[in-house]
C-alpha cells in the first residue's frame, strides 16, 4: 500500500504512515491516497443552495465528510474543509418573489436554519463556508480567463461554456457531450451548441444582478464552485465530494472549467456519497441497498435520483426530527452504512439506531457507576491526532497499544478490535464496518465486567479497573473519531418509548425474581427463555439484574 508522511507535531520528529485507499469516482477504482501537499488536505463539498429549510438529505454528506476530516486529522493530517452555499439561483429569486422579502434575506434565513441542523447533528469541522455572492469578483475573472482560453464565450450578455472546446469533457460521468443539454429557453438561442452552459447569466428586470465585462447580470450555478474553490484550496486540491446526483451536470462541469482554465487535474479524488430515499419509496438512488457493501464496486456508480429525497417529495421539518430523535442519533444512523451506499430513512431504522446507541450508554453509565469517573470530557479534543493516540501502521500497532495501555485479555481483543477499525476506515472510509467493530468492544467490554465481578465492590482489583478505563478510553477514542460519544447525550422525544421498554423490562425482571423467590422455576425459566428469543439477554450480578438487546 502506498503512504502518506506524517510528521508529528511534538518535539521530536517522528515519521508515520496512513495506509489510506479512496474510491475515486473518475478512475472507478480505489486508490492509495496521495495528497497534492505531503501532510495537508484540501477538500471541498457541495453545500446547498439556500432557498428553503434543510432536510434529512442534506445532511447526509456533511456528516460524512465531516467524519472523514476527523480521521484525517486523526491520522496527523493538517485538513482545511470548504463547504459552498449557493445564495443566488433562479429558486431563491422565486422564493424571494414568493415570500415579498428581498434574496438575501431568504438566503440569510435558510443559511442559519442549515448551520443549526448541522450543529445538532455535530457537524463542526468545516473551515470555510464561502457564499456565491461574497465571491462574485472572483468568479468573474475566471469566467474572463476562460474567455481568453477560447474556451468561454460571450453571446448577447451572456457568457457560455463551449463544450466542443473540451475534448475530454465526459470522463467523470462517462456521458458524452451530446448529454448536456445546458440552458434552455431564451438563452438556447445565444449559444453555439446546445451542450454549452451558462458561466454568466443576463439578468432580467427586476432580479438581482452585478456589472461585469458583459452587462448586468449574475453567475452561473457550476462556476461558482470553480472559483471558490481556486480561491481557497488551490487550483489543484485533494477531495472534492458530493451526492450521487451532482456527478453530471454539476461536477463534470466544474471538472471541464476548472480543467481548461489551469491546463492541471481540479481534483485528485473525486467522491460521491449514496443518496437517501424515504423507506416507502420504491426504487433506489444509486448504489445498492444500505446492507449492501460498497468497497468491491468498480463502475462509475449512476444516480437515478427520481427516488431521492427532496423538498419537493414533501421532505423536511429536519429541526423537528432532530428534536423527536436526537442529533446524535441521527448522526448514528447516517454512519451505520457505507458511504456510497444507498440510505433508507424512516422510523423503523432510526428506532434501531436509537435501540443501538442505548447498548454504547448502557455501557458509557456503566463504566461511570463503576470507577466513579466521568466518561465525557469536556476538556478533550476528541478525535484529534496524536503520536500517542494514532499507530497508523499494523505492523507496529500491538507495541505501542501495550506501551500506552498494558497488556491483558481484555485489552488485547480491544487492541485487536482497534486495529480492525483502522482498517475499515483505511479502506474508503467504511464507517458501516467500523461502527461492528465498536459493537464487538463493547460487547467485550460488558462480558469482562461481568467476568470480573466489577459490579461487586468487594470483588474488584486496580488491575482489573485499570483494563477497564484503559478499554473504554479507546472507545470514546474511536467513537469520537465518528463524532459520537463527545457530549452528554441529549433526550429526544422518541426517548419515551425507549424508557417505557426498560420499565416493561424491570417490570418482568422483577416477575422473574418473584418467581424465583417462591421456587417457580419453570415460569422463571418461561420468562428468560422468551426474552431469549426475542434477542434479549439478562445477567443476574450480585447488584440485581440488568437486560441487554443481542
Amino acid at each position: 500500500m502506498a503512504t502518506a508522511t506524517i510528521t508529528s507535531t511534538d518535539s521530536a520528529t517522528e515519521k508515520d504512515t496512513c495506509n489510506i485507499r479512496i474510491y475515486n469516482t473518475l478512475t472507478r477504482q480505489k486508490e492509495p491516497f496521495r495528497t497534492v501537499q505531503p501532510g495537508k488536505v484540501g477538500m471541498y463539498l457541495c453545500g446547498p443552495t439556500v432557498y428553503a429549510e434543510a432536510h434529512i438529505g442534506h445532511m447526509v454528506g456533511p456528516v460524512i465528510f465531516d467524519t472523514i476530516k476527523r480521521f484525517l486529522v486523526y491520522c496527523g493530517f493538517e485538513v482545511t474543509w470548504v463547504v459552498n452555499i449557493t445564495d443566488v439561483d433562479d429558486k431563491l429569486i422565486a422564493s424571494s418573489t414568493k415570500r415579498g422579502i428581498t434574496m438575501s434575506q431568504v438566503a440569510t434565513e435558510m443559511t442559519m436554519d442549515y448551520l443549526a441542523n448541522l450543529q445538532s447533528l455535530g457537524v463542526n469541522q468545516i473551515d470555510h463556508l464561502p457564499r456565491a455572492t461574497d465571491n462574485i469578483d472572483e468568479i468573474i475573472r475566471f469566467i474572463e480567463e476562460l474567455i481568453q482560453r477560447n474556451y468561454a464565450y460571450a453571446s448577447g450578455g451572456d457568457v457560455f461554456f463551449d463544450v466542443t472546446r473540451d475534448t475530454d469533457y465526459g470522463q467523470l460521468s462517462n456521458r458524452t457531450a451530446e448529454s448536456q443539454q445546458g440552458e434552455g429557453g431564451e438563452a438556447a438561442s445565444r449559444k453555439r451548441s446546445s451542450s454549452d452552459f451558462a458561466l454568466w447569466k443576463s439578468a432580467k428586470p427586476g432580479e438581482p444582478a452585478w456589472d461585469s465585462p458583459w452587462g448586468q447580470g449574475r453567475p452561473g450555478w457550476h462556476i461558482e464552485c470553480s472559483a471558490m474553490s481556486r480561491r481557497i484550496l488551490g487550483k489543484t486540491f485533494d477531495i472534492h465530494g458530493g451526492g450521487l446526483d451532482l456527478i453530471f451536470p454539476h461536477h463534470e462541469n466544474e471538472l471541464a472549467q476548472s480543467r481548461c482554465c489551469h491546463g492541471v487535474p481540479m481534483v485528485r479524488y473525486w467522491m460521491h456519497n449514496g443518496l437517501m430515499r424515504a423507506a416507502t419509496s420504491a426504487g433506489k438512488v444509486g448504489g445498492r441497498s444500505e446492507r449492501d457493501s460498497e468497497s468491491d464496486a468498480t463502475e462509475a456508480p449512476q444516480a437515478d435520483v427520481s427516488a431521492k429525497i427532496s423538498r419537493s417529495k414533501g421532505a423536511g421539518g429536519l429541526a423537528k426530527q432532530i428534536e423527536q430523535y436526537t442529533g446524535e442519533r441521527m448522526r448514528f444512523f447516517l454512519l451505520r452504512s457505507h458511504y456510497r451506499s444507498t440510505i433508507v430513512f424512516g422510523d423503523e431504522g432510526l428506532e434501531e439506531a436509537g435501540q443501538a446507541l442505548t447498548a454504547f450508554y448502557r455501557l458509557i453509565q456503566r463504566f461511570e457507576r463503576i470507577s466513579g469517573e466521568p466518561f465525557y470530557d469536556s476538556s478533550s479534543k476528541a478525535g484529534e491526532s496524536s503520536r500517542e493516540l494514532h499507530y497508523a501502521t499494523t505492523r507496529t500497532a500491538g507495541n505501542h497499544f501495550i506501551r500506552e495501555h498494558g497488556q491483558g485479555e481484555l485489552m488485547a481483543e480491544v487492541g485487536r478490535l482497534r486495529t480492525s477499525y483502522l482498517e475499515k476506515m483505511y479502506d474508503d472510509f467504511n464507517t458501516g464496518g467500523a461502527v461492528s467493530d465498536l459493537f464487538d468492544m463493547a460487547r467485550a467490554i460488558n462480558r469482562f465486567v461481568d467476568q470480573s465481578g466489577l459490579e461487586d465492590a468487594k470483588k474488584r482489583t486496580n488491575e482489573n479497573l485499570t483494563q477497564f478505563a484503559s478499554a473504554m478510553s479507546v472507545l470514546r477514542e474511536l467513537g469520537a473519531v465518528l463524532g459520537l460519544f463527545i457530549k452528554q447525550p441529549r433526550k429526544g422525544a422518541n426517548d419515551d418509548s425507549v424508557k417505557l421498554v426498560d420499565q416493561l423490562m424491570q417490570l418482568l425482571i422483577q416477575l422473574r425474581a418473584d418467581a424465583r423467590t417462591t421456587k417457580n422455576f419453570a415460569t422463571a425459566d418461561a420468562i428468560r427463555n422468551g426474552l431469549t428469543k426475542l434477542g434479549i439477554s439478562l445477567q443476574d450480578l450480585k447488584e440485581g439484574t440488568i437486560w441487554e438487546k443481542a
